[in-house]
């Protein structure tokens, strides 16, 4: 199927949320502190919420004096306007509305004189309090994001940082912050640091810091908001010091760093592929691979999606009709977005893209006919960084019965989405509707688990629990979740629990008291976008 739709402007970008970054803390957030900006439950009266005072067009960019995110022309009204607002948006668009809970717009939480912070603890008040099976927030995904800092981050695949992924392994002491993979040409790389090495502390603060003014220190570092930051860093690698001076730039993301063949013990010939971002670069790097590997005819793939946390969802759905093929996938769904009640109506199909898009601006350019492996069965190596577009695929392949195995640990679980909505300088990004498979299955909220049987129509997949070996590099058939897949392709088996797998998993579990530590993406890499249909 040919892409008709995704030549409309890319400012009009809709979302669908399933992405969480390389420490496996919440996506999403505007903030990278160590928790929410308050304001969350503080105004909350139980029970139903009472409703909005009309239809949100009826106060849209009517904005507060203060408000200095809101165009100058538009700052000619009140804040109690912007919450009235916000309050009919979400009658209008949260998938959740009936489950808003109650809360006076008056309180001090939601007032004074910084219009973000009080728009953002309103906003947060009014999510769903609902929790999911395993007690997670069903909601802990729905952000809101300054506008023109939005606009810049989703027109571009360059970041501000170091060309570091950071992994981390507990949210409290003793934290275990890794360097995952590191950007080639990055000032990382060129400073010579490489995966799995551990850091110490930054600054001065200690990785371990416990207490909230460290945490911020650790976040300020570790994710620059701007090129040109400055920060010493201290790290370990087999037991010896690295002292490093880091100068945040502009980072461009390679999505697709590794492509290759590798060899399973028993001597079968598989695919490797290492995709990181489903960004728009990301189309034909992955296009490429696929005809090298189809060239080769190779009949097994590894899927390595541990820090992918999503983007585009054409690229997912590509993705998914390359390694299935076009026999198994035509006619039918890739992902259908389901909306409220209110709004069944809107409900629509994202397809199984059998042809490219090679997007330039916001315009697809070259239309062709995608290389195809046409396998059943793909090993998928995924961790608590694997969200949004990458549990799309997933859940995408599974309902066409492509037999997915599942090696590594439980994903994000984020099959839910929105579409940004800008009032007075602010863009508001309430869940709207949840994505399910062709057999009609999206219920992984608390994420896909690999499990010995596995079973059709659940979270659990079939596959093995193994710990991310940060201690071999990306691509080593010795890396210890690749090594597990390649053993699986001959034996059908999973391998024995590592010393080194339970080391980490009670390192895990035994945190010390102290403040938590969030390791998250932005926003414009932990979701999945949708080009407007």
């Amino acid at each position: 199927m040919s892409h008709p739709y995704r030549g409309a402007a890319a400012l009009a970008l809709a979302l669908l949320l399933a992405g969480c970054g390389g420490g496996g803390g919440p996506s999403g957030s505007p903030s990278l502190g160590s928790g929410s900006t308050g304001g969350s439950s503080g105004g909350s009266t139980g029970g139903a919420s009472t409703g909005p005072a009309g239809p949100s067009a009826s106060f849209a960019q009517q904005c507060a004096a203060n408000n200095t995110l809101a165009a100058s022309s538009l700052r000619n009204s009140t804040l109690d306007t912007e919450k009235k607002w916000l309050r009919a948006y979400f009658d209008e668009a949260y998938l959740w509305r009936d489950e808003v809970p109650g809360v006076d717009p008056t309180r001090p939480a939601y007032s004074g004189s910084d219009a973000y912070a009080a728009m953002d603890n309103y906003f947060e008040a009014l999510k769903t309090p609902q929790l999911t099976g395993t007690g997670q927030k069903r909601d802990r995904f729905s952000f809101t994001y300054p506008t023109d800092k939005w606009k810049a981050l989703v027109e571009s695949a360059v970041d501000a940082g170091y060309g570091i992924e950071w992994k981390l392994t507990s949210a409290t002491p003793p934290r275990q912050i890794r360097i995952a993979y590191v950007e080639p040409g990055s000032p990382a790389e060129q400073a010579g640091l490489m995966r799995g090495d551990q850091l110490v502390s930054v600054d001065g603060t200690s990785a371990d810091a416990a207490d909230s003014a460290g945490v911020d220190r650790l976040n300020a570092a570790l994710y620059p908001d701007a090129t040109n930051a400055q920060h010493s860093f201290v790290f370990t690698r087999a037991g010896a010091s690295l002292t490093r001076s880091l100068t945040s730039a502009a980072i461009t993301k390679t999505p697709v760093p590794l492509a290759r063949v590798v060899t399973t013990p028993q001597g079968q010939r598989a695919g490797y592929l290492l995709f990181n971002d489903h960004i728009a670069p990301a189309e034909g790097q992955l296009i490429a691979a696929m005809q090298g590997f189809q060239a080769q005819g190779l009949r097994e793939l590894v899927l390595d999606l541990r820090y992918n946390g999503g983007g585009y969802l054409y690229i997912a759905s590509e993705l998914s009709t390359m390694i299935a093929g076009t026999a198994r996938t035509s006619g039918r769904a890739f992902e259908t977005l389901k909306y409220s009640a209110k709004r069944s109506s809107e409900n629509e199909v994202t397809p199984f893209y059998n042809t490219s898009c090679i997007l330039v601006g916001n315009r697809c350019t070259r239309e062709q006919p995608l290389p195809t492996l046409n396998l059943s069965r793909v090993y998928v190596l995924a961790q608590s960084g694997t969200c949004s577009a990458s549990e799309a695929i997933i859940n995408g392949l599974r309902g066409v019965g492509v037999e997915v195995v599942l090696i590594g640990g439980k994903t994000c679980g984020k099959p839910y989405g929105f579409t940004a909505r800008d009032n007075c300088g602010i863009s508001y990004f309430p869940i709207e509707f949840a994505g399910v498979n062709d057999q009609g299955f999206g219920d992984y909220a608390d994420g896909f688990e690999p499990s010995a049987g596995g079973t059709a129509g659940t979270r659990f997949v079939k596959g093995c629990q193994v710990a991310d070996d940060t201690g071999r590099a990306l691509g080593d058939p010795a890396e210890a979740m690749l090594a597990a897949a390649l053993g699986h392709v001959d034996a059908g088996s999973c391998p024995a629990p590592t010393a080194l797998a339970g080391a980490r998993a009670l390192g895990a579990a035994t945190g010390e008291a102290g403040v938590p530590l969030a390791l998250p993406r932005h926003p414009a890499r932990s979701n999945r976008l949708l080009l407007p249909r």
